[in-house]
């Protein structure tokens, strides 16, 4: 018996297939998923429901409704199909990453205090709880994940390789902050330095999300709980706490992630896992060095 030949894609479905249609059409879906329960927040719950149930009935709807859309439509574009969400490791790899996640901001605020720029006053009132957690925590957590990682970056590594597609989304992923109260220029590079890489490296290492996820979920939570500002945005803790300092240490009101404690602590974890990723062949080449071989790094 001869081998056949692969069969030969035609000219639209290499277009449907190339990775930046599938991105588009990936980040279209999602918004979509976004908007639907924007909408549906706005004209049903909070007509009708007190506060803080919209939020946390929004917050988790966004996670089930983005979940079935990625599982029926969003895994299945592209030429390399690929579940980044699959159920089996879920709860052990989100369990694990939002435990590391808060380790990591907590060794951020054990530092801030050794050098004296964080201080514990008092004990906090916990009146932006359900924000911290379902906001700052499973919205963010998910939704900004399987944006930035699932689809964004996914798409651009398929297309330019992990290099620069880990260069390009966490850039994106830091200047999508520099709206936020408090921003700065060097806050966003902060966070597209510190958090791009450590979430994009998560993402690397396990080709799935959840780490991810959770490593992002577990820094807001506790970083909310510390009474630390979640990315310029001031919250009411578990303690109430000052951060007062030279900007480099304090974070000048945007919070400890614009500051040398963040950029190291983050930054180095996942300079960490970079290496696991690259030692384990995680890495994809641009599209024009695979010269038409299959993506083997997942």
């Amino acid at each position: 018996m001869t081998d056949q030949p692969a069969p030969q894609r035609s000219f639209w479905r290499k277009i449907w297939e190339f990775p930046l249609v599938a991105l588009i059409v990936a980040l279209v879906l999602a918004m979509l998923c976004a908007a639907a329960v924007s909408v549906f927040n706005a004209q049903l719950l909070q007509p009708k429901i007190a506060e803080p149930w919209p939020t946390i009935i929004s917050s988790i709807g966004i996670v089930v409704l983005s979940i079935a859309v990625y599982k029926l439509a969003i895994r299945k574009l592209g030429a390399k199909k690929h579940d980044d969400l699959p159920f089996g490791p879920a709860l052990k790899d989100t369990a694990l990453g939002f435990a590391g996640g808060g380790v990591l901001i907590s060794i951020c605020v054990g530092l801030a205090a050794l050098t004296g720029v964080y201080t514990i006053s008092g004990e906090g009132q916990g009146t932006d709880l359900v924000m911290i957690v379902f906001v700052a925590g499973i919205y963010a957590g998910f939704f900004e994940e399987l944006l930035l990682r699932g689809i964004v970056f996914r798409w651009l590594e398929e297309m330019l390789g992990s290099w620069i597609a880990l260069a390009l989304s966490s850039l994106m992923f830091g200047f999508l902050h520099a709206g936020n109260d408090n921003a700065t220029f060097f806050s966003s590079l902060a966070i597209s330095i510190e958090a791009g890489i450590l979430l994009g490296a998560a993402y690397m290492l396990t080709r799935n999300l959840w780490l991810a996820i959770g490593l992002h979920a577990g820094w807001n939570v506790i970083q909310g709980l510390w009474d630390v500002p979640i990315s310029g945005n001031d919250v009411d803790g578990l303690v109430q706490a000052r951060l007062e300092g030279p900007e480099v240490l304090a974070g000048g009101g945007f919070g400890l992630e614009a500051t040398i404690f963040a950029l190291v602590v983050a930054t180095g974890a996942g300079i960490w896992m970079l290496v696991r990723a690259a030692r384990a062949g995680r890495i994809v080449k641009p599209m024009w060095s695979r010269k038409g071989n299959p993506i083997t790094a997942y």
